[in-house]
Order: C-alpha cells, then structure tokens, then sequence
C-alpha cells in the first residue's frame, strides 16, 4: 500500500473514532435528559462519519476503476473501525429514541 492509502487508511480511523465519540457523548446527554444537546453531538458524529465514509469511497472507486489495492493490517483496521462506529452509532440512535419515549 503506498502512503496516499495509509493516509486514506488513516483518515477513516480517524473520523470514524470521533464519529463513535460524539455518539457515545450524545449518548450520555441523551441519559441525562439532555436532548437538545445529544442531537447536536449525534450531528458532528454524522459529519465525521461522512468524511470517514467518503475516504472508504476513494478507496473502493479506485479499486472499481482497475486499480488493485494492496490489503494491510492498517486497511483492515480502518474498515472494521468505520464498521464498528456505524453500527455503535445506528443503536446509539435507537436507544436515544428510547430515552426520548420515557
């Protein structure tokens, strides 16, 4: 993998560790009966899961345009990172919904 894809690999870690961080904040807004607050928090958790989104694109459309990609620990680590997040944040979401029924 050259360092474009490490960078790539990288950016969705990233983004995709703070878009998990401000669920989970949101999260324990939401406990605290603070909705207004968790639904700013689930927001910036949306954008950071975009930009960590939109770096797995780049990958996948130069991989769909011919462009073999090299697989390393540091790609695989970047995809079940973005995975994890996006699931943690879809129950997030759920178990929000829940504290607002109370």
């Amino acid at each position: 993998m050259d360092d474009i894809n490490d960078l790539v690999s990288m950016t969705i870690i990233a983004n995709s560790g703070d878009a998990r961080s401000f669920a989970f904040q949101a999260l324990e807004q939401a406990k605290a009966g603070n909705f207004e607050e968790a639904e700013k928090l689930l927001a910036k958790s949306e954008v950071s899961a975009n930009l960590a989104h939109k770096a797995q694109t780049e990958l996948l459309f130069k991989e769909a345009s011919g462009e073999k990609q090299d697989i390393n620990v540091l790609l695989i680590h970047s995809q079940d990172h973005l995975m994890t997040s996006m699931l943690a944040s879809e129950l997030i979401k759920e178990i929000i919904l829940l504290y607002k029924s109370k």
